[in-house]
């Protein structure tokens, strides 16, 4: 089979299944990119910001390439609900070299009546419908996540959400817009940037942010896990320009996916899905980059 490639005039027939060839504009664009890096990478010397080493391309990330491909991605089988690898199968379903790791989770996401749950979910169903995230809170992806969230890297959040999207893509299926954990508006002042919110714009969905936190709480990650539910309960509102009748009425019967960096317990997770439901939500998912891992929790 032959086709004709237009890239250089009239077109010239050239085998179906050659590759077309970069235009001289892409070839001048991909040298000057080239070149800049290589003037970066002599001048600013910048560190890769997972291991430190001097990254190569700095204009095309804040980590290098042999860092990406050592995140441990969260693979079946696991609970149905939460999303956390099932007892039994955690070697497995964190193995970075295992087959299974390397590609996407396409599978839909499957019915707690045929699933197998986790035994946290089966004493205590979860406000949540199902949640998913790319990996455990440990290594890469805990170096990358802290670089996104407390050094204000806001290049690694579009890489973060394509992978989220590639290995957990099922939950976005069918969804009518994701929703962004929201910051307190003192501590996204202080941050500058809702990371929660930079990762959600990035995954192809409509973003509708629904929500605000009604008032200042400790960090999650200062907390015992009982006292986190405390923590955030009643802590999340609709917007106040979304609290009238008419404007409640588009969340009536929407498939929502709520959006943040890091899941430990599920309590934010669920405070927020409480809030939806309660407006008229049909379904609540959550998508996160990592979830801490009993045992992989670095």
């Amino acid at each position: 089979m032959w086709r004709r490639d237009f890239r250089c005039g009239a077109g010239t027939l050239v085998p179906a299944d050659c590759p077309p060839q970069a235009t001289p504009a892409q070839r001048v664009l991909t040298h000057a990119r080239d070149t800049i890096d290589g003037l970066l990478a002599a001048l600013l010397a910048a560190p890769c910001v997972v291991c430190g080493h001097i990254a190569e391309q700095p204009t095309r990330g804040a980590a290098c390439e042999a860092c990406w491909k050592t995140i441990r991605f969260i693979t079946p089988p696991y609970c149905a609900s939460c999303g956390d690898p099932l007892p039994s199968d955690r070697a497995l379903a964190l193995d970075v070299g295992h087959p299974t790791a390397m590609g996407a989770v396409s599978a839909a996401i499957p019915s707690c009546e045929s699933a197998r749950q986790c035994a946290r979910c089966t004493d205590c169903p979860p406000i949540v419908d199902a949640a998913r995230a790319l990996g455990a809170y440990a290594d890469t992806l805990r170096e990358l996540v802290h670089a996104l969230k407390y050094d204000g890297r806001r290049s690694i959040a579009p890489r973060l959400a394509a992978l989220v999207s590639e290995h957990c893509g099922a939950v976005l299926a069918g969804a009518d817009a994701v929703v962004p954990v929201p910051l307190h508006r003192r501590r996204e002042w202080t941050r500058g940037f809702n990371q929660a919110d930079a990762i959600a714009g990035a995954l192809g969905l409509p973003v509708w942010r629904l929500l605000r936190r009604t008032r200042h709480t400790a960090p999650q990650s200062t907390l015992a896990a009982p006292e986190r539910r405390r923590n955030v309960h009643g802590a999340f509102a609709l917007r106040r320009s979304l609290c009238s009748g008419r404007r409640r009425t588009a969340l009536s019967g929407a498939c929502l996916v709520l959006v943040d960096d890091v899941s430990t317990t599920g309590a934010t997770l669920d405070a927020c899905a409480e809030v939806l439901k309660t407006s008229g939500a049909r379904e609540v998912r959550a998508l996160t980059v990592a979830r801490a891992v009993l045992g992989h929790t670095a």
